[in-house]
């Protein structure tokens, strides 16, 4: 391992316009449970996962339920939003943050909805899957802090006079265009993509891998994840290092640092 780390900071180190893309294996390490994993909140509750394919229709057809649901008036998603909106970043989210402010790292996209890159420095971020920290309007695209929007009538509206929703992006609903066409821009202009702690099979996502290696063969794809996914099985990714992100980036980033200085 101790090679591949080696060899994942000097290709970092001499990028030009490295991205990074990170999934939900960064959010479980700051205590945040997944969804699908074997203790998923999903695998043990069937009747929630259903709920969950249900959820952009229910807001379509009936705003009102839908935010009683999502407050916890009829159902948990008020206690679980609550519970992510206090989690803290971990070592893997500073370790990205760190490789920005070094100006390697790019861009951060992420399909997490936590907002814990944010939390930790980095100050390009992407949230492919939206936040639990803003909300938005389908209608006109305007999102607006949570905090800042009251829910005293529900549903609380845009200033454009629609319903509006959590940014979260559910079930069934589309990927917002401004989110979706930076992030695809961002995919055929890098020459590195760090890919941590994502299974790789949630699409569109798991497409901007691809989009970047069929786009350019001269593109570096690491892979920093605790299993094996696609993409390494694919030759989609030029190497992975198997193990958890909060334990490897930051010592990724700390040989980088060793490379910047024998450099300079």
């Amino acid at each position: 391992m101790e090679d591949l780390i080696k060899r994942a900071a000097k290709d970092l180190a001499e990028s030009k316009y490295a991205i990074a893309l990170t999934g939900a294996g960064m959010s479980t390490e700051s205590g945040i449970p997944d969804f699908r994993g074997p203790k998923g909140i999903w695998t043990t509750n069937k009747e929630a996962e259903a709920k969950a394919y249900q959820r952009y229709e229910l807001f379509l057809n009936n705003p009102r339920a839908y935010w009683e649901e999502m407050l916890g008036i009829d159902g948990p998603y008020g206690a679980f939003y609550e519970e992510i909106r206090q989690a803290k970043p971990n070592p893997g989210h500073y370790a990205l943050a760190g490789l920005e402010t070094l100006g390697i790292v790019k861009c951060v996209i992420t399909q997490n909805i936590d907002g814990l890159h944010k939390k930790a420095g980095s100050e390009r971020v992407l949230e492919y899957h939206g936040s639990v920290h803003a909300v938005r309007c389908i209608s006109c695209g305007s999102r607006f802090a949570r905090e800042k929007v009251s829910v005293d009538e529900l549903p609380p509206r845009c200033q454009c006079g629609a319903a509006l929703k959590y940014d979260v992006v559910h079930f069934k609903e589309p990927i917002p265009s401004d989110v979706r066409e930076e992030s695809e821009k961002e995919a055929l202009k890098c020459d590195l993509m760090f890919i941590c702690g994502t299974s790789a099979v949630v699409y569109p996502f798991a497409n901007l891998p691809r989009m970047a290696r069929f786009h350019s063969s001269n593109v570096k794809i690491i892979e920093v994840n605790a299993d094996p996914t696609p993409l390494t099985q694919e030759g989609i990714s030029d190497y992975l290092i198997q193990g958890k992100t909060g334990e490897i980036l930051p010592r990724i980033v700390e040989e980088v640092r060793k490379t910047q200085k024998h450099r300079s």
